[in-house]
């Protein structure tokens, strides 16, 4: 080689270190820092959601389908897989947000998603007697679905501030927006989120270290929220109606209808179910892709399968919980924890309604159910999740970190 010329690095040359634990590029710092097996776990959801969207498509096809208009059989299921398409590169892309970032996308997004509920019951599409969709002509959304993950991060970090300052009344500020946000749900009506709006508030009071006084105060207010709710919020007043009284009439009959019809799916196919394409009950069963979808699993793949994505779920729950126990800030312990509760009650609340456990709330199925808005906010929500929990293994190990006691 003649002197003065520089040899360029070949192919193999630079690309050695790519994908080890030394490689820090972007994409391998999220890689080796991520929790893989909660992006695994969640990431089998996914696929599991697209086999029991494929098994519900044909019986929706044939409820929506009409005289001129005809839905083939597999229709929600290729639209559910465009809905996935979207919704990856947007779980990926939040996950590896730093976290200031995240926090304040979250913040500007819980403030627009806020607005939007303002709007929501003069504006919106109305779908079986409620408003909750705004149209965007080809394509409606659910703003009450992205404001979930962004509401719970706002929270948490409203109530990380009373480290720094023991003096600010972050549980009346929480208390208010939780309040708020409640009240133009039961406007749309949509009873069931805002029982899961109220839960996760008063799981992230729990984790902050509220004090025990205050805890128990609001929680004395529940049973009189649900009187007060029975008595003058005709919503939950037939919901609760069609589940205690099995012969109500009215809007009542037709939750216990629904109630009914999604027990006898699930039961149809005993432990090990008809097998994919095998079902018959699942045509009788209303709204199958969406909120019954817990059934068509259960009457397709058996109540075996059931079990299985029970367990997934509450794999994810305890991953997160397991993974915080050595978390040190507040901010981020609060937010993983809120969005954990809120992942694993959603999931609760839906697989007790399908299993006739709880009254109809029209809550969907994380990651399992049909739904573009579902998905996505979803998306956001376990992208922040892991957002929230990346960390790098290996630097409390070093020797050369040294931990300052500010002494």
């Amino acid at each position: 080689m003649a002197r003065g010329k520089t040899r360029t690095p070949g192919l193999v040359a630079s690309m050695k270190g790519r994908g080890g634990r030394g490689d820090r590029s972007p994409l391998g710092t999220w890689f080796w820092d991520i929790d893989r097996v909660l992006l695994l776990l969640t990431l089998f959801l996914v696929a599991i959601g697209l086999i029991a969207v494929a098994a519900a498509s044909p019986a929706t096809a044939v409820r929506y389908s009409g005289e001129h208009h005809k839905l083939t059989p597999l229709y929600y299921f290729w639209r559910q897989l465009m809905w996935v398409g979207v919704s990856m590169p947007v779980l990926f892309g939040v996950s590896m947000l730093p976290v200031p970032t995240a926090r304040r996308m979250a913040l500007v997004g819980a403030g627009i998603c806020i607005a939007l509920l303002f709007a929501t019951p003069f504006l919106g599409a109305q779908h079986n007697g409620a408003r909750r969709w705004i149209s965007l002509g080809v394509a409606e959304f659910q703003p009450s679905e992205f404001l979930k993950p962004l509401f719970i991060v706002t929270t948490a970090w409203l109530l990380s501030l009373r480290a720094k300052d023991k003096t600010l009344p972050v549980l009346w500020i929480t208390g208010g927006l939780t309040a708020l946000v409640a009240t133009l749900l039961m406007l749309q009506p949509d009873f069931g989120q805002t029982i899961i709006f109220c839960a996760v508030w008063m799981a992230l009071l729990m984790i902050s270290g509220t004090p025990t006084r205050y805890l128990v105060g609001i929680a004395a207010l529940a049973p009189a929220g649900l009187v007060a709710a029975y008595m003058f919020y005709g919503t939950a007043r037939n919901r609760i109606n069609a589940f205690i009284f099995p012969d109500a009439e009215g809007e009542g009959a037709s939750d216990h209808f629904q109630v009914n019809a999604a027990h006898n799916t699930l039961t149809a196919g005993g432990w090990t179910g008809t097998g994919p394409g095998g079902g018959s009950a699942k045509f009788g069963l209303p709204e199958a892709h969406t909120d019954y979808i817990f059934s068509v699993i259960g009457e397709e793949f058996g109540l075996i399968a059931c079990s299985i994505v029970a367990l997934v779920f509450l794999a994810i729950v305890v991953r997160v919980f397991v993974k915080l126990l050595d978390e040190q800030d507040e901010f981020k312990l609060y937010a993983a924890s809120g969005l954990a509760v809120q992942f694993g009650a959603q999931a609760l609340v839906s697989m007790a309604v399908n299993t006739g456990l709880a009254p109809s709330k029209g809550m969907t199925l994380p990651f399992i159910s049909y739904g573009g808005s579902s998905m996505i906010a979803l998306s956001i929500g376990m992208g922040l999740l892991l957002a929230f929990t990346r960390r790098n293994p290996f630097l409390t190990r070093s020797p050369y970190v040294v931990r300052w006691s500010g002494e």
